[in-house]
């Protein structure tokens, strides 16, 4: 189904057909699992960014407390500040002159 509107023909068309109780509900089931399905992905689409900083937060933290447990010092991201980090990241993208 590419589009909303080819549903109300097809629907037509079924009942058309006179199909017996059991098809009917099949189809029903079908489509409040197709429609239960896409409300889930638009779900996760909104809030995937906001549970994956969550679990980010999460891991670091666990980290910490793992390196304060064995007397480590946390990491200084390897001496280099975060934008020094994000532009070789950029530069690195870049391999052919424009």
């Amino acid at each position: 189904m590419e589009t909303v509107q080819e549903l109300v023909p097809l629907a037509k068309e079924l009942m058309a057909q006179k199909p017996s109780a059991k098809l009917v509900r099949m189809y029903v089931l079908g489509g409040v699992l197709a429609l239960f399905g896409a409300v889930l992905g638009l779900m996760e689409t909104v809030c995937g960014p906001f549970t994956a900083a969550g679990r980010r937060r999460e891991r670091e933290a666990t980290l910490a407390e793992l390196r304060a447990a064995r007397g480590e010092p946390a990491p200084q991201e390897q001496g280099k500040p975060l934008e020094a980090v994000q532009g070789c990241r950029a530069l690195s993208n870049r391999l052919h002159a424009s």
